[in-house]
C-alpha cells in the first residue's frame, strides 16, 4: 500500500487541507489519466496550467491534489497539498512513489547542445559489449536492458523516468545513461534523481525560443552540475568556453577532456577518413569507426566515462574501437554508382558547421558536396539565417527545404533561411518546399564521387506538418532514390 505522506517525503509543503495518511493508487499530472484514489499534481506548463483541471481530476476520483494555489471549491474527503513548485514536487513524489530507483544503479547524465545522443547511446553500447546490464534514456529510444521502447522526449517527465528506472532495477541494470535536456532541467524533470556523474559536451546556439537568452540557456545547463553530489563526477569539455563554467559550483569530482587545451583526457587526431578516425588518446592510439573532429570529442567523453565508472584503460580502449555509429548521426551509405549520402541530425548552426567541415576535411574537393537542409517550425527563428549562411558557404550546392514545419508556413521558414546567404553564394542555392522532392533533386544533381548531406532530421521517422506526423525517413528515401536513379 502506498500512503500519500510517504510519497510527499522531502517535498517542501506550504499547507495541507485534509489527511495525508490516505492510501493512494497512482500518481498523475495529466488529468485525463486520473481514476479512483489517484494523486493529481497540478503543474503549470508552457501550453496549459494543470490548476485548470483540478475539478476534473476530483470528478474522476482523485483522492489528493498537489497544487501551488488552492482551488475555490474544496471537496470534502479530498486532501489538498500546496507547494511552492508543483513541478519540483512531482519529481520528488515520482522518485518516492517508485522507491527512488536511481539510487540502485549508476546513472550518468549527458548535457550540452550537440553530442548528447551519440555519447549516451555509445556508452550504452560500450557497457553492453562489456557484459553489463545497461539502460538508456535518449532522444532516439529507451532501452531497459535489451528491451526497447519508443522515445517521446529527450528527457521524459519525472513519472516516466522513474518508472523506467524502476523497471531497470527489476531486471538488474547496473549502469544507465541518459540525455539531460535544458528543458528537462528547467522543468525540474531530473530533480530527486541521484547521478553517479554528469557530462558536458558543448554549448552553442539552440532553444532560444524557450530560453530567452544564451546566458539563461547556459545557466540552466549549469544547474545540473550544481546539483551533483560529492560522490559523483563532473566531466567537461574545456575546449568549449563554457566548459569550466559548468564546474564552478559543483561538489562533484572535476574531470576535463579536450583536443586543444590542457586536460585530464586529451586526444590528437592522427587520421580522419570516411571510414573512421585514428586517435591518440593520452598515450594510446585507437582506431574508431566514427568520423570527424566532433566525434573525437564524443570518443574522449565516452572513454573518460568508462574509466571513471571503473573499466580498465585497455578494456575501455578496445571497446571504444568496436563502437558503431548511432542512427541518424553521420549515418552514411555509398551507392552502386559511387555517390556517398550522409544523413545527420544536425539542426543547429554549430552542428551543421561541424558536419560540413568534417566532410570538407575528408573530401578531395574534386567532387560536389550537395547539402539538403531546412529548419524546424515553431522554434528559434534566429538560427535560420545562420544555418543558411553556413550551408551555402561550405557546400558546392544547397537545396533548402522543409524540416518539421509544424504550424508554420514552410515557405516562410525557407525565406528566413535564405536571408543568411551571402551574394556570392546565391548561385549555389535551390529552394524546394517538399522535402522528398528536395532529396530526389539532390540525388539527380549528384554524379559519381559526389557527396550528399541530408541534415536536420537524422533518426526521425516522421515529418510534422500542421499537428500531424507523417511517415518520413531521410535515410530510406535517399537510399531508395539512389538505387532507382543510378541503376
Amino acid at each position: 500500500m502506498i500512503v500519500l505522506k510517504d510519497i510527499l517525503y522531502k517535498v517542501p509543503l506550504d499547507s495541507v487541507v485534509g489527511n495525508t495518511a490516505v492510501a493512494v493508487t497512482n500518481l498523475h499530472f495529466d488529468s485525463r489519466n486520473v481514476s479512483l484514489n489517484d494523486v493529481f499534481v497540478a503543474v503549470k506548463g508552457t501550453l496549459s496550467d494543470g490548476h485548470e483541471y483540478i475539478a476534473k481530476a476530483v470528478a474522476q476520483g482523485a483522492i489528493a491534489i498537489v497544487c501551488e494555489e488552492l482551488p475555490e471549491n474544496i471537496v470534502n474527503g479530498v486532501t489538498y497539498v500546496t507547494v511552492t513548485s508543483s513541478s519540483s514536487a512531482l519529481a520528488i513524489m515520482a522518485a518516492n512513489y517508485y522507491g527512488n530507483p536511481s539510487r540502485n544503479l549508476q546513472l550518468v547524465g549527458v548535457t550540452g547542445t550537440n553530442g548528447k545522443t551519440t555519447i549516451a547511446s555509445l556508452l550504452y553500447q560500450l557497457f553492453d559489449k562489456a557484459g553489463y546490464k545497461v539502460g538508456l534514456l535518449s532522444t532516439v529510444k529507451v532501452m531497459v536492458g535489451n528491451k526497447e521502447y519508443k522515445a517521446t522526449h529527450t528527457t521524459p517527465d519525472p513519472i516516466t523516468i522513474n518508472a523506467y528506472l524502476e523497471e531497470m532495477n527489476e531486471v538488474g541494470v547496473e549502469y544507465c545513461f541518459m540525455e539531460v535536456s535544458s528543458h528537462g532541467i528547467h522543468q525540474n524533470r531530473i530533480e530527486a534523481l541521484e547521478f553517479a556523474g554528469g557530462i558536458f559536451t558543448n554549448l552553442t546556439h539552440d532553444h532560444l525560443d524557450y530560453h530567452n537568452t544564451f546566458a539563461e540557456y547556459r545557466d540552466v545547463k549549469k544547474r545540473f552540475f550544481d546539483g551533483l553530489s560529492k560522490n559523483a563526477f563532473a566531466l567537461t569539455n574545456v575546449d568549449d568556453k563554457n566548459g569550466l563554467v559548468m564546474l564552478q559550483n559543483t561538489a562533484a569530482k572535476k574531470i576535463t577532456y579536450a583536443l586543444k587545451s590542457h586536460a585530464d583526457y586529451k586526444a590528437h587526431i592522427l587520421e580522419n577518413q570516411l571510414s573512421g578516425l585514428l586517435l591518440k588518446v593520452n598515450d594510446q592510439e585507437v582506431w574508431v569507426r566514427l568520423i570527424g573532429s566532433f566525434n573525437a570529442y564524443n570518443v574522449l567523453a565516452i572513454y573518460a566515462t568508462a574509466e571513471l565508472l571503473g573499466l580498465e584503460q585497455m578494456e575501455a580502449l578496445q571497446l571504444v574501437s568496436e563502437l558503431e555509429s548511432v542512427s541518424g548521426r553521420f549515418q552514411y551509405l555509398i551507392s552502386d554508382s559511387n555517390i556517398t549520402a550522409i544523413v545527420d541530425y544536425a539542426h543547429t548552426p554549430d552542428a551543421l558547421k561541424n558536419v560540413l567541415e568534417t566532410i570538407n576535411d575528408i573530401r578531395t574537393k574534386n567532387e560536389q558536396l550537395i547539402t539538403v537542409v531546412g529548419a524546424g517550425g515553431d522554434r528559434d527563428r534566429s538560427k535560420r539565417p545562420k544555418m543558411g549562411n553556413i550551408a551555402s558557404a561550405l557546400s558546392t550546392k544547397v537545396v533548402f527545404t522543409s524540416d518539421n514545419p509544424r504550424s508554420e508556413n514552410p515557405e516562410i521558414i525557407i525565406q528566413d533561411i535564405e536571408k543568411g546567404v551571402e551574394p556570392q553564394n546565391f548561385k549555389k542555392i535551390l529552394s524546394i518546399t517538399d522535402r522528398k522532392q528536395a532529396i530526389k533533386t539532390a540525388c539527380q544533381l549528384a554524379q559519381a564521387g559526389d557527396i550528399i548531406l541530408i541534415a536536420g532530421k537524422g533518426h526521425e521517422t516522421y515529418q510534422e506538418i500542421n499537428g500531424e506526423r507523417h511517415d518520413f525517413n531521410d535515410y530510406e528515401i535517399v537510399e531508395q532514390t539512389l538505387k532507382t536513379l543510378h541503376k
